[in-house]
């Protein structure tokens, strides 16, 4: 037995809705598969109108869409798309039990969860590929964003940096002064900013700055469909998008750090002068006490705290959703998401450098 078919055809436009819409859900309400292999052209209306009738003829028990080209079917897919983002915040229905409540959130969990592994994914991929054929990176997307990411956040880190290290000097000698350690302040601060303090404080700047600026530049691009501009066109968003931001925060972060070191132990060295000690004694305490690898390995934590964050920002705001309040919501998820995710780490890293006995 022949299934029931109901073919569009034409245009399908805003006045092609309007005169076909009563007829086309009366037809609807049969089990009917929808045939758009005769449409050449659709725009919103038009996708509304399929999808209405969609609606209307599987709660009929008919099929669903069947016969469009590539084109219409990329628009139906938006629209889709749209329509569901716009019912995802849908309240409650109402005596919900505790439950039911558990298991959607759950599900909704679940869900980040797996398009979090999607996106790690395709930027993995797409990261590779790039590095495969580094022609292919759009350097001066990336120029702009190392810029952004790390030239513009000089003074603000050599302002931070020198202001934590005269604190920390300051605090740490009033207890060292009762025994006669107030030389050893240099030792303390140097080597806790060139292994811990510097890496984390200049991550927690860059999500602060350039991760929210991310979601928000991607996200404003997500709502204003931009980014399915680009996939229409057959470009992949995340060699456009991600990558560049990917790689400007990552070779960025050494430059970060190391301003964030020399304010701080300008800052130690400050104090250390006001307290009288010689600034050869200064120097000398530093490097008698610290080594290479103190620096090498806060810099290379560092670079994965960059990349961390800036594939944070930019999965945010690739998840962005609909309405005025979405990119706001993405910004600040990318900044709480990348400090937490740089605490986390860096407790890994501490994990690994004491078992390697570093």
């Amino acid at each position: 037995m022949t299934a029931a078919v109901l073919a569009l055809s034409g245009r399908l436009d805003a006045a092609a809705a309007a005169s076909q819409w009563q007829g086309t859900m009366r037809a609807a309400t049969a089990p009917v598969a929808i045939d758009l292999s005769g449409v050449t052209y659709c725009d919103g209306a038009g996708a509304a109108l399929v999808l209405a009738a969609e609606r209307r003829a599987r709660a009929a028990g008919g099929g669903g869409l069947i016969g469009a080209s590539p084109s219409i079917a990329a628009v139906i897919a938006r629209a889709r798309k749209g329509t569901e983002s716009a019912t995802a915040g849908a309240p409650k229905p109402a005596g919900e039990g505790l439950a039911v409540a558990v298991g959607r959130g759950a599900l909704d969990r679940l869900d980040q969860l797996g398009a979090s592994i999607a996106f790690l994914g395709e930027a993995v991929v797409a990261t590779l590929a790039t590095l495969a054929r580094p022609w292919t990176l759009r350097w001066g997307d990336t120029m702009r964003h190392a810029e952004e990411a790390g030239t513009r956040a000089l003074p603000l880190i050599a302002l931070l940096g020198f202001l934590f290290g005269l604190i920390l000097a300051f605090q740490s000698a009033i207890p060292m002064r009762q025994y006669g350690a107030d030389i050893f302040v240099a030792n303390l601060v140097a080597v806790s900013v060139f292994r811990e303090l510097g890496p984390l404080l200049a991550a927690v700047i860059l999500a602060g700055r350039s991760g929210s600026a991310f979601a928000a530049e991607i996200g404003t691009m997500k709502v204003n469909q931009e980014v399915d501009a680009l996939t229409i066109m057959g470009l992949d968003p995340f060699r456009f998008l991600v990558v560049p931001r990917l790689v400007a925060a990552f070779l960025m972060m050494p430059v970060l750090i190391a301003v964030m070191n020399i304010a701080a132990v300008a800052g130690m060295t400050t104090v250390m002068l006001s307290l009288g000690f010689p600034l050869v004694a200064i120097s000398n305490q530093v490097v008698t006490w610290t080594n290479p690898s103190d620096l090498i390995g806060g810099i290379a934590k560092g670079m994965v705290f960059g990349a961390v964050v800036a594939g944070i920002g930019c999965a945010r705001g690739m998840r962005t959703g609909a309405g005025p309040r979405a990119v706001g919501d993405s910004a600040t998820a990318a900044v709480v998401g990348g400090i937490v995710a740089i605490v986390v780490i860096d407790g890994l890293f501490a994990v690994f450098f004491y078992l390697m006995g570093w």
